[in-house]
């Protein structure tokens, strides 16, 4: 008698690591490997399968500025947090000398300034967001090639069996966290690799799959060449991201214009919310001058500050703006800047009282009308 067997599928995610993938890709454009691995990783924490005495994983990203390298950690705190800042972010440009990483551990018994200056990495600063259903931490290491070598050397015992000990000999378990490294090494070469990036040049095309194999090489031959053999053998996968093109920064602009029509919603000075609307030759305004090669999505970030966020400043300042005004942005007629027109019989409250999901229901763009609905369900109430 033989028994019966199932066949599984071990590609299988959970319920809950497909809604952190999704959340991800929806807050990260472009970079949608980087996001699948870390959902993989999450959902091994999941399944409480790590390894034990090890951070949970020790991910190493590489790629040109701008690419959102920063944002995925950014994106993943929220989702799992509910806050971008939830994050303990270590800028390494601050600790390129030695004697910097006492601002890190604190200093050690006889110094000048022991027990004197809180420790930056200790056990209750990992344990701050921990709940009784998510024992998890994010630390990243931001921009970690111009970090000292003293820095390199303290990450080894992190990385490797998750302790961390302190100037005042306390131990700090890492084991419950997911660490990240950021580094713009080969971010130049790999630039020149690419074409039909962000400068849309006309050059020869590749498959993706042969141009990814050229920018990883790149990449971490370059990470080879900065770090040690014993630092680059804890990392547990290196993942580079590739150059943003045009799609890509086209769905950025649609996530940062809803950013600002948050702010505007959800604004602490009463009375001045309202709804704006960019037709399509403001976006395109919008996207030609906010694209760079060598800034990528901050540089987009940028223009919209300069050529949208300012400009409605100065019309709120003024009183032009008042509060439930329907507000076109446009090109003018020489194509040269953005004018600001307020619909005639466009206000859509009078009052902070009548701003109700019905009367919110204006078309930002129709990519953006459900948002708009949302927040306008958020808007606070004197």
């Amino acid at each position: 008698m033989t028994n019966h067997q199932t066949r599984l599928d071990p590609t299988m995610h959970s319920p809950e690591v497909r809604d952190f993938e999704d959340a991800l890709l929806q807050r990260v454009v472009g970079q949608d490997r980087a996001v699948r691995r870390l959902a993989r990783v999450y959902q091994v924490f999941m399944a409480g399968l790590n390894v034990p005495g090890r951070p949970l994983v020790n991910l190493l990203f590489l790629g040109p500025t701008g690419s959102g390298k920063t944002r995925l950690v950014e994106a993943a705190s929220e989702v799992l947090f509910g806050d971008a800042r939830a994050i303990i972010k270590i800028d390494c440009a601050e600790f390129q000398h030695s004697h910097e990483i006492a601002k890190l551990i604190g200093s050690p018994p006889g110094y000048l300034g022991h027990r004197e200056t809180q420790p930056l990495l200790t056990q209750e600063v990992l344990d701050q967001r921990h709940t009784e259903t998510l024992k998890l931490s994010l630390v990243l290491f931001d921009e970690i090639e111009k970090a000292s070598d003293a820095l390199w050397q303290l990450l080894l015992g992190i990385l490797d069996k998750a302790t961390l000990t302190l100037g005042d000999n306390r131990r700090v378990d890492f084991s419950h966290t997911m660490v990240f490294l950021t580094s713009n090494l080969g971010s130049q070469s790999m630039m020149q690799l690419m074409t039909g990036g962000i400068g849309f040049s006309t050059g020869p095309t590749e498959s993706d799959e042969a141009m990814d194999r050229k920018i990883y090489r790149t990449a971490s031959e370059a990470a080879r060449r900065k770090f040690s053999p014993e630092f680059m053998n804890r990392i547990d996968k290196v993942i580079v991201f590739r150059t943003l093109q045009r799609p890509h920064l086209e769905k950025i602009l649609d996530i940062e214009l809803g950013r600002v029509q948050e702010r505007i919603i959800t604004s602490s000075v009463g009375g001045n919310q309202f709804v704006f609307k960019c037709q399509d030759r403001a976006r395109d305004f919008l996207l030609r001058e906010g694209t760079d090669a060598k800034f990528g999505a901050r540089h987009l970030k940028r223009a919209i500050e300069r050529f949208l966020v300012f400009p409605l400043s100065n019309l709120l300042a003024t009183r032009q703006i008042q509060l439930g005004d329907l507000i076109t942005v446009d090109m003018d007629d020489d194509g040269a800047k953005l004018v600001f027109l307020k619909e005639d019989q466009g206000a859509l409250v009078k009052s902070m009282d009548d701003l109700t999901p019905e009367t919110a229901m204006v078309h930002v763009s129709s990519r953006h009308a459900s948002a708009s609905r949302a927040l306008a369900r958020r808007a606070p109430r004197d």
